[in-house]
């Protein structure tokens, strides 16, 4: 997988940074802030999301928490109170602008292809593709991700998925007794 190659390739702060993003949806402002403790302690990550002010209590999948475990002990974290992707002066976050860079770096050293462009919302959309793809298209998996995306209709996140109208019918086309 390509977590498994980053993580072999000494990847660390970017196999973690995908890993909580594909498994948690969370926007990059709000994984940029993420600290050690906040995902380490306990079931449930609670974030207060930037863009929106609402709080987000999101259970950690415990195949995520395998791999934050796994990761930071390669890391041989010290203080669980630091923010995950620190800078290099060890000051404040990374900063976006350098994940987008990082990121289309990583996806071209390991040929990892993705449908459109890469960036920092990619994680976002591979978890909402993933949901809808495991529940066939469902309108219960639609509302679930309308709510878990915040996002005030069914339309809107069938357009920021790429889920066209024709995808949908094809779906049902392809079912059979």
């Amino acid at each position: 997988s390509f977590i498994g190659r980053l993580e072999k390739d000494e990847e660390y702060k970017f196999c973690l940074l995908i890993s909580i993003g594909v498994f948690t949806g969370l926007r990059i402002s709000d994984l940029l802030n993420l600290k050690y403790n906040e995902v380490m302690n306990g079931e449930i990550l609670s974030v207060k999301e930037k863009k929106t002010k609402k709080q987000r209590n999101i259970k950690i999948n415990p195949d995520l928490k395998v791999i934050i475990e796994r990761i930071v002990g390669k890391l041989e974290v010290k203080d669980l109170n630091q923010y995950i992707f620190i800078n290099k002066y060890g000051t404040k976050p990374i900063d976006k602008s350098y994940v987008n860079v990082k990121l289309k770096e990583l996806f071209k050293k390991f040929r990892v292809k993705v449908g459109g462009n890469i960036s920092t919302h990619t994680f976002r959309k591979t978890l909402g593709r993933r949901v809808v793809e495991l529940n066939n298209y469902s309108d219960k998996s639609m509302v679930l991700l309308m709510e878990l995306f915040g996002h005030s209709s069914q339309a809107i996140t069938k357009r920021y998925l790429g889920i066209r109208g024709q995808e949908i019918h094809d779906v049902y086309d392809s079912l059979s007794l």
